[in-house]
């Protein structure tokens, strides 16, 4: 019965979905969306659509021991297989990596048609919604004899609640649910937490947790944790209430818990990251939709303190967003430009800054990103690991691809990545949550 009734609601967005395809082909003729990358992009006059534009990837998985693309000098291996959607890796100081898997938390029922019809979309598109005995818990992998390929795969933390961000400080593990900061007690080189967590910090979730992914990092001194919380919503259409502590970081007090907003007007930032040079917190921020297939550009940038950078009210800088009421000039002026764009809709969900000096030269400086892929424009965009050059602790040219390929030559979806992290011996590790494997880049031989 369920099958049947999620099969026929496919059928319905998909059609819906065609229908916005040809509405947005007339009226869009989408220009090359690589205008908007860099610290000054050009951005397009606005679109607004009944129902944005929904170009979906269909899933079918890596087949035949297919691999994605590398860039030159570069080669690449699963670590793991057999996951159950891999969000986010992070490296443990003895070389362990932590795999977290999960699958967003089921929401309350959709308020508008076009709202029930892109959750349908993004679920297929994604991996879909819901609990999974299989996903939401954290696996160890353990490459003990350095062939790239992990021996131990073994489940680390299970039964937690949508998982996305991990850090450890000292013997202290946490993990940043969609509802909560948890610690653990870790001891080095443990396969399994046994020992219950307790909550050092509560976060937004339900029951409207739109954006549910909460990244984290800690700071330089590892006295503050930073969590990223993503807005309840495209543009505020479920009230500006719900958004109340969202499309914000977090500073959060590791010893005693206590929070502030650490900088807002982020509406979904991810990758938190502190840059080695200037230990400035860095993140990528999934920017606003149905403005157009090139509005409005996703992004990274250095994180002020107190800085405030415009969601809803405004985009890069003082682009005003005219659905927004009331309007809010006061805070449109004060609207930080963002350092670096990455595109109309790539959906950057990890970044990692370079270390070491096991990949090639030109990857020693600068941030990698994992660009999940758009999925509301008529030409894909996204859906690679890019890297942006850093100079000084600023991006300073260009990015290159790194690992492509996710899509296949009829654009159906091998993989989507999702985090990137760099192992201990400084390769470059990616989740793909739908390919449901971790992979390892890493300089030919």
């Amino acid at each position: 019965m369920m099958a049947r009734q999620r099969s026929r609601l496919f059928v319905i967005a998909t059609l819906f979905a065609s229908t916005a395809l040809l509405v947005s082909a007339c009226s869009d003729n989408e220009p090359d969306p690589n205008a908007e990358i860099g610290p000054d992009p050009k951005l397009p006059n606005q679109s607004q659509y009944l129902i944005p534009p929904m170009h979906i990837a269909k899933v079918v998985g890596w087949k035949d021991g297919k691999v994605p693309t590398v860039a030159s000098g570069l080669e690449v291996k699963a670590l793991a297989s057999g996951l159950q959607h891999p969000r986010s890796v992070y490296t443990l100081p003895n070389g362990d990596i932590l795999a977290v898997e999960s699958v967003a938390p089921p929401e309350v029922s959709a308020k508008r048609p076009k709202d029930l019809i892109m959750g349908i979309v993004q679920s297929f598109a994604t991996g879909g919604t819901g609990s999974s005995g299989k996903s939401n818990r954290i696996t160890l992998l353990r490459d003990a004899d350095g062939d790239g390929t992990a021996e131990i795969q073994d489940v680390f933390l299970d039964h937690l609640n949508s998982p996305f961000g991990v850090v450890l400080v000292g013997n202290d593990l946490y993990v940043a649910n969609t509802d909560a900061v948890v610690r653990y007690a870790y001891t080095p080189g443990e396969t399994k937490i046994t020992e219950p967590g307790t909550v050092l910090t509560d976060l937004p979730g339900g029951p409207i947790d739109h954006h549910w992914t909460k990244s984290m990092t800690a700071s330089a001194d590892g006295s503050l944790l930073y969590v990223g919380v993503g807005s309840n919503s495209n543009i505020t259409e479920n009230g500006i209430q719900a958004e109340k502590d969202r499309a914000a970081i977090w500073e959060i007090d590791r010893q005693t818990g206590m929070h502030r907003v650490f900088a807002s007007g982020l509406r979904n930032p991810n990758g938190l990251s502190i840059e080695p040079q200037t230990k400035a917190l860095w993140t990528v921020v999934n920017e606003r939709d149905e403005l157009g297939p090139n509005l409005v550009p996703d992004y990274m940038t250095s994180v002020r303190e107190g800085g405030f950078y415009g969601w809803p009210y405004s985009y890069y800088g003082q682009h005003v967003d005219p659905r927004v009421m009331p309007q809010r000039p006061d805070l449109v002026a004060k609207a930080i430009v963002p350092d670096y764009a990455l595109s109309s809709h790539v959906a950057p969900l990890g970044m990692a800054f370079s270390n070491g000096t096991s990949l090639p030269e030109e990857y020693r400086s600068g941030a990698f990103v994992g660009e999940h892929g758009s999925w509301n424009r008529n030409a894909f965009n996204g859906y690679k690991v890019i890297f942006v050059p850093f100079s000084e602790g600023r991006p300073s040219g260009a990015p290159k691809d790194v690992v492509s390929g996710f899509l296949n030559d009829q654009e159906q979806a091998q993989g989507r990545p999702v985090g990137v992290t760099l192992d201990k011996t400084g390769a470059l590790l990616i989740a793909d949550d739908v390919g449901n494997k971790v992979w390892r880049v890493t300089a030919k031989p």
